[in-house]
């Protein structure tokens, strides 16, 4: 295809597209993605903001008439390409064009889980019956069963659990629902489309499922697009590893109590699972402190191997009580054999031998997870995705670190790839400036002060507007505390509202401040005035202690690498572009990129953030911003 006749001056795009504008980068993108699927060899491309790179490989997809499997890092993007993006194609230039968009089987209805507590309500954990008969109603008038159509029920909201359709509750073709069954529909309707639209998590979970040689959800495909590719390591390493929770005890518990009520001796022993289970993980709660710990050392303290006998023991006193059941239902032996399961990842994580992995725990909430997590998932992603007979194209505004794929490749395992990195369209020199003051190290204890003074008059100058983006909670608590009660502007944090709503908040009231931390650093998108301000208070270094972190800074070194430049630096680099990119979203936008961090000055190793950086003056001295906004 001629990608100038489709993205040029007066090509498709000019003629249909309302806010058309022509991107030489946008060009090259298109070809070079062309190319990858029509040769079938990968691609790594960063494509800088203002490229439109969604286009740039979506009219690649179609016109090579390959089952594409798309996978972004968010549902927000997930839903912004197929009922916005893919719509447009279809009225310009496929009407033909098949296209589904599928979630994680968590995120749809389980019709038989309906109607088993729809005649056993008294059954249902929480006293949250009164939800079974409006979802009841939903579920005879939704084509999807996807819960985004619920709108009383919270995403958080825990009584999805006992309702959803996940992998390990399920009978397959032995269940009576089969049919009927909206994880069923979405799989073969996916059999008879040209784009698949997916996000990280659910490309993952179904690969992790073909390494395993269990069917997954998704049909076999020729192009895999990674868009926002740069957050595939974190997504994949929650779904190449193994997990036990409590929440994972309390369903399988539940579901034991419902599908054996009259087998008295098998609920005995559920009783004495279910104890053993929460005598286990009480042990990780009273370690932890709302933060990833290893588990070493719980693993030490002398109460903890019986704890993790007694409940082995109880799962396998309860896999041989089923098993020894001459008649049993198709659910119970699904039971059976979900325990197995249970026992087994139970086994892998507290024995903590496979030195490839690194074994930790967190709370959150309410929530104990207890984690094995692979430490090198670069032979894993490699066998899996790069050493197959497929396109693999990724793709980010920041995949490159000094200029290299270095980094990215060598984290994912891709060791033959065509690279591309292409400039931002907008003209950052005159956008935008970036202003580094020079302050105390970060770890000295009067940098706090000074930071904040700094963050104060920053906001005088651009009247608010801003987000103030920091590296933890803890510093972000710290200055909203010290900064609040003294700024003139409306002052909005993070956790105090669900995120759209917080950033509706923020895009609706003039001359508004954010203070936020991690997820407001990438994929949020406010263009216009709105946002004339990003301020980052420290270089966002990955937390050494860490258990994950930890472990493959441990691996490199032992590889006789340096840790720290392999792995660290890199990947702070690619989180604090992620950050500056919030400010410049349009060719209108304008204003100040400032990070109060002057080790990127000071250290050998400021010189790989400064080249990876926006190219856009880097000034010290603040009287120049306030000429700026000024127009001077």
């Amino acid at each position: 295809m001629d990608y100038e006749a489709v993205f040029g001056p007066r090509g498709i795009l000019a003629q249909h597209h309302p806010g058309f504008e022509y991107r030489p980068t946008q060009v090259s993108m298109a070809n070079a993605v062309d190319a990858a699927i029509r040769e079938r060899h990968h691609l790594c491309v960063e494509a800088g903001t203002g490229t439109g790179k969604t286009l740039a490989y979506l009219f690649p997809a179609i016109a090579n008439r390959k089952r594409t499997v798309i996978s972004t890092a968010t549902k927000t993007l997930q839903e912004q390409l197929f009922f916005k993006d893919i719509p447009f194609l279809c009225r310009t230039v496929a009407p033909d064009l098949q296209a589904i968009c599928m979630k994680g089987r968590n995120n749809y209805l389980c019709l038989k889980k309906l109607e088993n507590h729809l005649q056993n309500p008294e059954l249902l954990p929480g006293n949250r019956s009164q939800l079974l008969q409006p979802i009841h109603a939903w579920s005879g008038r939704t084509q999807t069963g996807d819960r985004a159509e619920l709108d009383f029920l919270r995403d958080d909201d825990p009584f999805w659990r006992q309702l959803d359709a996940r992998r390990e509750t399920c009978l397959g073709q032995k269940c009576p629902y089969y049919e009927p069954c909206y994880v069923t529909r979405v799989r073969q309707q996916a059999f008879g489309v040209d784009l698949i639209v997916v996000n990280h998590s659910l490309f993952f979970a179904d690969l992790a499922l073909r390494q395993q040689g269990i069917t997954g959800v998704l049909p076999d495909y020729s192009v895999v697009i990674f868009d926002e590719a740069h957050e595939m390591e974190e997504v994949a390493t929650n779904f190449f590893g193994k997990q036990i929770s409590n929440y994972r005890f309390e369903d399988f518990a539940y579901e034991l109590v419902r599908g054996f009520q009259k087998e008295r001796q098998l609920l005995r022993t559920e009783s004495r699972l279910s104890d053993a289970a929460h005598r286990l993980f009480d042990i990780f709660r009273k370690d932890q402190n709302d933060q990833r710990q290893g588990i070493a050392g719980v693993s030490r303290q002398p109460d903890f191997s019986r704890r993790v006998d007694a409940l082995e023991e109880s799962m396998q006193l309860l896999i041989s009580q089923i098993g020894k059941m001459r008649l049993r239902t198709e659910e119970q032996e699904a039971l059976r054999i979900r325990a197995e399961e249970l026992s087994s990842d139970l086994r892998f994580i507290c024995s903590i031998q496979d030195p490839a992995y690194v074994y930790w725990a967190e709370t959150k909430g309410r929530g104990i997870f207890v984690n094995a997590s692979p430490i090198n998932l670069a032979p894993i992603l490699s066998e899996t995705i790069f050493d197959q007979p497929i396109s693999a194209i990724l793709t980010s505004a920041t995949l490159s670190t000094d200029g290299s794929f270095h980094y990215i490749r060598t984290r994912l395992g891709v060791s033959q790839a065509e690279e591309l990195i292409l400039e931002s369209e907008f003209d950052l020199t005159s956008q935008s400036m970036m202003y580094i003051p020079m302050l105390p190290d970060p770890r000295e204890h009067h940098y706090l002060e000074r930071a904040c003074a700094e963050i104060q008059q920053l906001l005088e100058i651009s009247h608010g507007r801003a987000f103030l983006l920091f590296t933890s909670f803890a510093q972000m608590e710290k200055c909203y505390q010290r900064l609040a009660p003294e700024l003139q502007f409306p002052v909005f944090k993070q956790g105090e509202l669900p995120k759209s709503l917080l950033l509706e908040r923020f895009r609706t009231t003039p001359s508004a401040v954010l203070f936020a931390t991690t997820s407001f650093w990438q994929g949020v998108d406010v263009q216009g005035e709105a946002l004339s301000c990003v301020i980052i208070d420290k270089l966002p270094f990955a937390v050494p202690t860490d258990p994950v972190v930890a472990a493959r800074l441990q691996y490199l070194e032992r590889q006789g690498k340096n840790a720290f430049e392999e792995y660290s630096v890199p990947q702070a680099i690619i989180l604090l572009k992620q950050g500056l990119g919030r400010l410049i979203r349009s060719k209108q936008d304008r204003g100040i990129l400032s990070i109060l961090d002057s080790r990127i000055l000071t250290k050998s190793y400021g010189s790989h953030f400064l080249k990876s950086l926006p190219k856009c003056p880097i000034i010290d001295n603040i009287q120049e911003l306030s000429n700026f906004f000024d127009g001077k």
